[in-house]
């Protein structure tokens, strides 16, 4: 059974990319350097062949991994998406109700996550325990060290 998972076209344009880049770029430098090492000698007792080729295969099971990824992807249409509550790409402004601090997180897939930047994703915790919510609700979100209490205060879409 396949895995669905869904991006945005920043997301998928990026996974496309990096894709691209490992067939045009990786993949001619592998076959170089197992043609390298092939010019060196004798195969059988030569290591640094064994490691092109093993280096050779590692990277076409990423590409084929990615693939299958991408054959997957689903693109979200962000125009047919609901405001009035947090879903997918979800833009939340939420309140700690323990210490008060305000912050805001733009709920992504996981492929997507990147907590500096401030998206995280709709797996994790805290994500899921947003999911559905409306402004002015109260989040209980249970984390390996208790439970936390966020305030919905703003759903926007960027």
């Amino acid at each position: 059974m396949s895995n669905v998972s869904y991006y945005t076209a920043e997301g998928l344009k990026k996974l496309r990319d990096e894709i691209e880049f490992l067939k045009s770029v990786e993949r001619p430098k592998a076959s170089q350097a197992i043609a390298d090492a092939r010019d060196k000698g004798d195969l059988s007792e030569n290591a640094e062949y064994d490691a092109a080729k093993e280096a050779q295969g590692l990277l076409e099971l990423k590409i084929a991994k990615m693939e299958e990824v991408l054959a997957n992807a689903r693109l979200i249409d962000e125009s047919q998406l609901d405001t009035s509550k947090v879903l997918v790409l979800s833009t939340v402004r939420i309140k700690n109700k323990v210490n008060g601090m305000e912050l805001t997180y733009k709920l992504v897939a996981e492929s997507e996550a990147d907590l500096k930047s401030g998206k995280i994703s709709v797996t994790s915790p805290i994500g899921k325990g947003l999911l559905g919510k409306s402004v002015g609700e109260i989040a209980e979100i249970s984390v390996p060290n208790g439970t936390l209490k966020f305030e919905i205060l703003e759903i926007s879409r960027d």
